[in-house]
């Protein structure tokens, strides 16, 4: 009976040391394993917050392409509308030039055929005492259109049937232009027969001729020298009494009572001289002034105006004195780009 409870109280004390701690290799008893706590989430780290930057930096370039590539276009057209409206104002400039030029020929061309109709209209009824010896006689007789006209020959003076450009505008009109400067194509370095009898076109550069111009002034006369300088101001100078002597006489020049806005009178140094050719040498120099200022005309000793030098573009002639010039209003080295020389009688009435 003893023996049983012994058997039974002595098997559980041999299982005790199985469950109690092992002692480590110090000696000291290990304590038990504990579960391990779950870990805490991370914080964000740098990498994330670099990655979502370097997105944002992707799309905000992308962006910025887009943005350049509307302006750019936006830009060209832009410059392809400014260069259709340069095109269209362009052309519209030409269509106008165009029409304007239509109606200058045509206005032209209608002034030329009334010319032509009024003479026809009198030539059958004109006489001697009534005949057209300039353009003074055709404005009184309402010839008023500026043109080129025909006048008769003059059988006291024994000269032919004479063509001449009339002004019918400038100052009441009337004017016979006998001298003209304005396109440069036609050279007046010409010699004495030339300057007698005249050359060039009277549409265009001309000279009438010595001998037109004194039958044209048997009575008192004015002349009128208009001048326009190349930044497109015009000046002019006028002579209540110009005439001119006889062939023999060298055509000798004889002007007086000066008036205009030309500045210091430039003909009167050439007052009572005679006409000099590059071949005919008359002025009151040693140098041959014709020679040297290249043109015909009342050289003195030589010149206060060359009204028939050489053509010069602007610009060209500054280290020219033998130019188109006029003393009293650009002095001796600037070409004038347009001269006119006109005359009427002195008891002209518009």
């Amino acid at each position: 009976m003893v023996k049983r409870v012994l058997r039974t109280t002595t098997l559980p004390l041999l299982l005790l040391p199985l469950l109690l701690p092992l002692p480590d290799e110090t000696g000291a008893q290990r304590e038990p394993r504990r579960r391990a706590a779950p870990a805490a989430p991370k914080p964000p780290g740098k990498g994330g917050c670099c990655e979502e930057v370097r997105a944002l930096k992707v799309q905000l370039a992308n962006v910025s392409s887009q943005l350049e590539e509307l302006a750019r276009k936006q830009e060209e057209e832009v410059r392809s509308l400014l260069r259709q409206v340069l095109d269209l104002d362009q052309k519209s400039r030409l269509q106008e030039a165009r029409v304007t030029e239509a109606e200058s020929k045509f206005s032209e061309l209608n002034g030329h055929v009334e010319i032509i109709r009024l003479q026809a209209s009198q030539a059958a009824t004109q006489t001697s005492a009534d005949a057209n010896y300039d353009c003074a006689s055709l404005y009184n007789k309402n010839y008023k259109i500026s043109g080129e006209y025909k006048l008769p020959a003059d059988m006291f003076l024994g000269t032919p049937e004479l063509q001449v450009y009339c002004d019918m505008e400038t100052s009441g009109g009337g004017w016979t232009v006998i001298q003209r400067r304005k396109v440069g194509l036609t050279s007046f370095d010409r010699d004495w027969k030339q300057y007698k009898r005249g050359f060039g076109t009277t549409r265009g550069d001309f000279w009438l001729g010595n001998d037109n111009i004194l039958r044209l002034t048997q009575q008192p006369t004015v002349l009128r020298i208009e001048l326009e300088d190349w930044e497109g101001e015009k000046r002019y100078a006028e002579y209540q009494h110009f005439s001119l002597g006889n062939e023999l006489n060298s055509y000798r020049l004889l002007l007086a009572n000066y008036s205009g806005t030309a500045g210091q009178d430039s003909m009167r140094y050439h007052n009572n001289t005679n006409f000099s050719t590059k071949d005919k040498d008359n002025d009151k120099c040693v140098d041959k002034c014709a020679e040297l200022r290249k043109g015909g005309y009342w050289y003195n000793c030589c010149t206060d105006s060359n009204l028939n030098g050489v053509y010069y573009r602007y610009g060209e002639h500054t280290k020219s004195t033998d130019g188109i010039t006029w003393y009293g209003w650009h002095g001796p080295n600037y070409s004038l780009k347009r001269v006119e020389m006109k005359i009427r009688p002195q008891n002209f009435q518009s």
